[in-house]
């Protein structure tokens, strides 16, 4: 087990940001399940522990739990939910490394996340058609962020080609219309928020790459954030720096060998300054000697 954990590890860091992402996203909805399993066997409710990480709609109850905003990006309703978000993650994620950097996904996924459970919210409270859900409406999962990162990546190579299986090759950008239409289709259905949320996922990636067109990077805050958070937390920052040891080496050796170093300079100073003034000839035998031997060392 421990050698499973630490090759789990491994990967996790040797992995690309979409992997990294990948396994945080799995390692929760795990650990969620795994929670809401033991406490069943408890007979305990799971619902409103779960509930303070999934994106409301009401205003009243985000005002309560901002938090979840962030979180609701990360939380699943099932395995199937998971798997078909992080098939899409993976995909995408791989191509949209061809094109954008990293830290560009990194900083997207969670902008497109935000921007699709705003969008998400602000629909539940304008349209009236939502009036009578709003109070008990509740949305989670990744797929906001995701279809951010589908579209940033058309609209970054619209006619980049790839292959799908049972439909040959296709587009990019016919992908990117194709999964918009079926999201504006069905934003009065049963998953209502899911759909409005994709919609809101789709314009934070469209905003993301026509800005960083122009030549702006509209992740670098959240990067910058991110990157704070991780220095706090990081084992480095906590990890107490060893005091300079300074040495001091008392051996009298070493003063009568500095001492007689000095006498030596000195003496070699005032024969030169002889020499300067009264010529060579004016040099005893042993000024003339100590001169030599200076010169040769």
């Amino acid at each position: 087990m421990a050698h499973l954990i630490s090759e789990l590890k491994s990967i996790f860091r040797k992995g690309n940001i979409y992997i990294q992402l990948i396994f945080i996203n799995a390692a929760i909805f795990i650990f969620t399940t795994l929670l809401s399993v033991f406490l069943q066997l408890f007979n305990q409710n799971t619902s409103q522990i779960f509930e303070t990480l999934e994106l409301p709609a009401s205003l009243s109850r985000l005002v309560t739990q901002p938090w979840s905003i962030i979180t609701y990006m990360f939380m699943h309703a099932g395995i199937l939910h998971i798997l078909f978000n992080m098939l899409w993650l993976y995909w995408f994620g791989n191509l949209f490394l061809y094109f954008f950097s990293s830290k560009h996904l990194r900083g997207l996924y969670f902008l497109s996340g935000i921007c699709g459970g705003l969008f998400y919210i602000a629909s539940y409270n304008i349209f009236p058609y939502f009036a009578s859900s709003v109070a008990s409406s509740t949305m989670v999962g990744a797929s906001a962020s995701v279809l951010g990162i589908v579209v940033a990546t058309a609209y970054r190579e619209p006619n980049h080609q790839i292959q799908i299986f049972l439909f040959g090759t296709i587009r990019l950008k016919y992908i990117a219309l194709i999964v918009i239409l079926s999201d504006l289709l069905f934003v009065t259905s049963g998953n209502a928020g899911g759909h409005i949320a994709h919609l809101g996922g789709a314009l934070g990636g469209l905003w993301f790459a026509s800005s960083l067109k122009r030549g702006t990077d509209i992740t670098s805050w959240i990067n910058k954030l991110l990157d704070t958070i991780t220095k706090i937390f990081s084992k480095k920052t906590w990890k107490r720096k060893p005091k300079m040891e300074i040495h001091y080496n008392r051996d009298p050796k070493d003063y009568e060998y500095n001492a007689k170093k000095k006498a030596q300079s000195d003496e070699v100073d005032r024969i030169l300054e002889k020499l300067k003034k009264s010529g060579y000839d004016s040099l005893t035998t042993k000024e003339k000697k100590l001169l030599f031997d200076a010169s040769k060392r």
